[in-house]
C-alpha cells in the first residue's frame, strides 16, 4: 500500500525576511530599554569610588588605568564617576521636556485637525515660528530664566512641539475622513469622546514612536545647551558640557574626557532610535492582526 508524501510548504521569501525583520526589531526594542533603564539605574543608584564634583582624586589628565577606569580630567575629576552621572541628569531632563512635547503636540495636534479658517491660520503661525533660528531662541530662553531646568524643558518642547503638532494633525485629518470614525459621528457621538474612543487609539502607534524619537532629539538638545554652556552647568556633571572640556585636550592626545561621554551619548540616542523602530514594528504588527 502506497503512502501518501505529505505536502511540501513552501514559505514566500519576502515573508521569512518579514519575520525576520519585526524579530530583529523586537531585540532591538528590548536592548535599548535596557541600555536606556541600565544607564538611569546607574545614574541614580551606582555606588562609585569618587565623586562626580571630587577635586583630585588622582594626577590631572591621567589614562585610563584600574584605580580610574575612564581616566581623569583636566582637574583631576574621575570621567567614570562624572559619566555615569551624567545620565541621572541629562536623561531625566530629555524625558521631562519629551513629555512636555508629547502633550503639546498630541492635544495640540487633535486640536487643529479641521480645515477651518482658524486651524490654517495656527498652521501657518507654527511655520512662521519654526523659520525663527530656534536654537538661538532656546538659549535666550534658558539664560533669561537663569539656566532654569524647567525652561530647558520647555525649550525642548519648543524645538520639538510643532513638527509633532503637525504629524498629528496631519494623520488625524485622514482619520476624520474614514468610515468608522463618519458613522460614529452620525450615530451622535461628541467631539471629545470621538477623540478618546477612536482617534487616540488609531495614533497610539503614531505617538509611542514619534515620542521615542521625540526624546533623542530632546537630548541632543540637552547636550548642545550644556555644551554652549547653558542649560546644565558645572560642576553639575552633563555628557555636553564634558564633551566641550574634553575637545579641548584633543589636539594633545588626551582623547578619554572627550571620548566616553560622547559615547554615552551615542549610545542613549541610538537606544531611543532603537525603541522608536521596534515600537513601529510591533505596534503595526498588532494592528494588522486586529479583527476588521
Amino acid at each position: 500500500m502506497a503512502i501518501a508524501a505529505e505536502p511540501t510548504i513552501i514559505r514566500p521569501v519576502g515573508a521569512q525576511t518579514t519575520g525576520t525583520r519585526e524579530w530583529t526589531k523586537s531585540v532591538g526594542l528590548i536592548a535599548g530599554l535596557v541600555v536606556l533603564g541600565g544607564l538611569l539605574l546607574m545614574g541614580w543608584f551606582l555606588p562609585l569610588r569618587y565623586g562626580p564634583n571630587a577635586l583630585g582624586t588622582g594626577k590631572v589628565l591621567q589614562g585610563p588605568s584600574a584605580q580610574h577606569w575612564f581616566g581623569t580630567n583636566q582637574v583631576g575629576q574621575d570621567v567614570f564617576a562624572r559619566t555615569i552621572r551624567a545620565a541621572s541628569t541629562d536623561l531625566p531632563l530629555a524625558l521631562e521636556g519629551t513629555a512636555l512635547a508629547t502633550i503639546v503636540g498630541v492635544v495640540g495636534g487633535l486640536a487643529v485637525s479641521t480645515r477651518s479658517r482658524a486651524s490654517e491660520w495656527v498652521m501657518r503661525g507654527l511655520d512662521a515660528f519654526q523659520a525663527l533660528p530656534l536654537l538661538i531662541v532656546t538659549i535666550a530662553l534658558v539664560v533669561i530664566s537663569n539656566n532654569s531646568l524647567t525652561m530647558v524643558a520647555i525649550a525642548i518642547s519648543l524645538v520639538s512641539g510643532p513638527f509633532y503638532i503637525r504629524l498629528v494633525r496631519s494623520q488625524a485629518l485622514a482619520l476624520r475622513e474614514s468610515r468608522f470614525v463618519e458613522a460614529s459621528r452620525a450615530a451622535g457621538t461628541g467631539s471629545f469622546r470621538l477623540m478618546i474612543r477612536h482617534m487616540i487609539p488609531n495614533l497610539r502607534a503614531l505617538i509611542f514612536t514619534q515620542t521615542a524619537n521625540t526624546a533623542a532629539v530632546a537630548l541632543l538638545v540637552v547636550a548642545a545647551l550644556s555644551f554652549l554652556g547653558v542649560g546644565t552647568v558645572p560642576p553639575t556633571a552633563s555628557w555636553g558640557s564634558m564633551i566641550k572640556d574634553g575637545s579641548e585636550q584633543l589636539v594633545t592626545g588626551q582623547w578619554w574626557d572627550a571620548a566616553f561621554p560622547g559615547i554615552a551619548l551615542f549610545l542613549c540616542i541610538f537606544s531611543f532610535n532603537l525603541v522608536a523602530d521596534g515600537l513601529r514594528a510591533r505596534l503595526a504588527r498588532s494592528r494588522a492582526l486586529e479583527p476588521e
